[in-house]
């Protein structure tokens, strides 16, 4: 790679403080990565179009450039040229920060996310940790929008895209714990290596059944009675599978009284 650049230029680099290479390098990285991600998106609303067309009976974006593959940019362009209409009554300066707010997030994102072995713009151990903290921030942006635009309406429809937003976070996180305690790290590049070898690394998977049989046999055992409703045995051997401290007395107790009763 080095031999492809001018030796004056590596004379240049060299003369520079570790710091600014350091500024430099990075500031390459993120702008590759951000336009790759930018020309992913536009080309993959382009398949998009495509396919559903041809589910619907049509041609789909055929028009500009072979194949109609420079249609994405047309769209960049048409965007870019459009009139910018703020009304007239809104908080100007929120207004035009909050798409900002919402787009830097989501971009800064890919900063901890190892594309490859050995290249990641940002290699922190709580990897995972900052993927949610900035998925979170973005909910900030909606919210504002809405509000900076000083009609009721757009504040409602901002809520409720933020409750929705918020919603779907909580069974994000709640889905990444499995990911989190199977990989034993926040690093994502240790997770992503946690999961080397494929299917066949899944040596625990043929146990399940077994393990499913005797948590339940236990948690029979724990209990003392044999008369226990299923929908209660299912409860406790899915509280031994997760290795919390059961209480059998609750579900005997309910069992009791519905038998009493």
């Amino acid at each position: 790679m080095e031999a492809l650049i001018p030796q004056f230029v590596l004379d240049i680099w060299n003369w520079l403080p570790p710091l600014l290479q350091y500024l430099i390098e990075t500031t390459f990285w993120i702008l590759v990565v951000m336009i790759s991600v930018i020309l992913t998106v536009a080309f993959t609303t382009y398949f998009e179009r495509k396919v559903i067309g041809y589910m619907q009976g049509r041609i789909g974006p055929n028009r500009v450039g072979p194949l109609g593959l420079g249609q994405p940019f047309a769209d960049v362009i048409k965007l870019l040229i459009k009139e910018v209409v703020i009304p007239q009554k809104s908080n100007r300066f929120l207004f035009v920060i909050a798409p900002l707010l919402t787009l830097t997030p989501a971009l800064a994102t890919w900063a901890v996310i190892p594309l490859n072995d050995t290249f990641v713009i940002a290699d922190i151990n709580a990897g995972l940790l900052y993927v949610l903290a900035l998925t979170s921030v973005g909910v900030y942006g909606v919210i504002l929008a809405g509000w900076a635009a000083n009609s009721k309406y757009a504040f409602l429809g901002a809520m409720r895209s933020a409750a929705q937003i918020v919603a779907y976070e909580i069974a994000m996180g709640f889905a990444l714990v499995g990911v989190l305690m199977a990989g034993g790290s926040l690093n994502l590049g240790d997770i992503t290596e946690a999961q080397a070898g494929g299917f066949s690394n899944w040596f625990l998977l043929p146990l399940l059944p077994l393990l499913s049989s005797t948590s339940y046999r236990v948690s029979r055992k724990q209990t003392g009675h044999h008369s226990m409703s299923r929908k209660a045995n299912r409860k406790l051997s899915l509280v031994s599978m997760l290795s919390i401290p059961a209480s059998p007395s609750r579900f005997s107790s309910s069992v009791n009284t519905r038998t009493s009763s």
